[in-house]
């Protein structure tokens, strides 16, 4: 495996992205339109692991992370590259570090429309596109009749969550949950005193994140997400999701229009995988987490 790649007159190599000032990784993801505040970039490097691509005085131009979920299966995302170096193949060798270094286990991502051939090419196969819902909210629509009792829970009892997280994404992300919840607010929904669904909203770019929102039904889901939206009214608020019926409907009423699309592509087994009346993942913690 190349440890440089050439770019017209300089080499870059393959840097720890923890070993980067975080004002660099902020520059790279401004460069090309991305939200990442600091903050966000701080939080990814605490959850995740990762590589830039720097030449010999330092200059970022480029990153790629993965997000380890469980024993065998990761995340991969924040796939940045300036596009001087993106025309010179920096991508393909970012992306080809990230999988020596994965090994074995099986990944999933969310590709843009202009990365789409590259991850194609690496041996990933498309699964479904993600809606990226962003706006101000706005006043919240008549609401479904809502089966069970939603309450907030405290960021120390994440763990009451895990079991429904798990059936839903497929893998147990506990740590990943764990970190996630201290800065953000999580509301639970029951019925008979067992968690059936949860949301979280959480900081991220311009305004908020509504997500990961993890559901049975497309009712569930619209109360869990309904819940956060009706405190994030007039905000600049934000929900990934891969649903096109209720729940997508809902989102889009409360002031949420789609944006964009990506695609959720994996590697080695199928990541999505929904079982009849079993949870759902309504709503991505964000594009990298999934």
């Amino acid at each position: 495996m190349a440890k440089s790649v050439r770019v017209k007159s300089f080499d870059l190599v393959a840097q720890d992205i923890a070993e980067v000032d975080v004002q660099l990784l902020h520059g790279l993801s401004i460069g090309v339109g991305w939200p990442h505040r600091p903050a966000d970039w701080e939080f990814l490097r605490r959850v995740g692991q990762g590589i830039v691509a720097v030449d010999g005085i330092g200059r970022v131009f480029g990153s790629a992370m993965w997000f380890p979920q469980g024993e065998d299966f990761a995340t991969v995302g924040v796939v940045i590259t300036t596009p001087r170096a993106q025309a010179h193949g920096a991508g393909r060798w970012l992306m080809e570090q990230v999988l020596d270094r994965c090994q074995d286990r099986n990944l999933s991502l969310n590709s843009t429309r202009a990365a789409y051939p590259m991850y194609v090419s690496l041996g990933f196969e498309t699964e479904a596109t993600v809606f990226l819902h962003r706006g101000i909210v706005c006043a919240l629509p008549m609401l479904p009749i809502l089966d069970g009792t939603l309450s907030e829970l405290p960021a120390a009892r994440i763990n009451e969550v895990t079991s429904c997280d798990t059936e839903a994404f497929g893998t147990e992300r506990a740590r990943l949950l764990a970190q996630l919840s201290k800065g953000a607010v999580t509301c639970v929904l029951r019925r008979g005193g067992v968690v059936v669904g949860y949301a979280m909203r959480h900081k991220f770019g311009p305004g908020h994140v509504v997500g990961p929102i993890v559901a049975r039904n497309d009712e569930d889901a619209i109360h869990l997400a309904a819940w956060h939206l009706n405190l994030l009214k007039d905000q600049h608020t934000r929900i990934d999701t891969r649903e096109e019926g209720p729940f997508a409907n809902f989102v889009e009423q409360c002031g949420l229009a789609v944006s964009e699309t990506t695609i959720t592509m994996s590697k080695g087994r199928r990541f999505l995988n929904r079982s009849e009346n079993g949870p759902w993942v309504y709503g991505l913690a964000g594009h990298a987490l999934s």
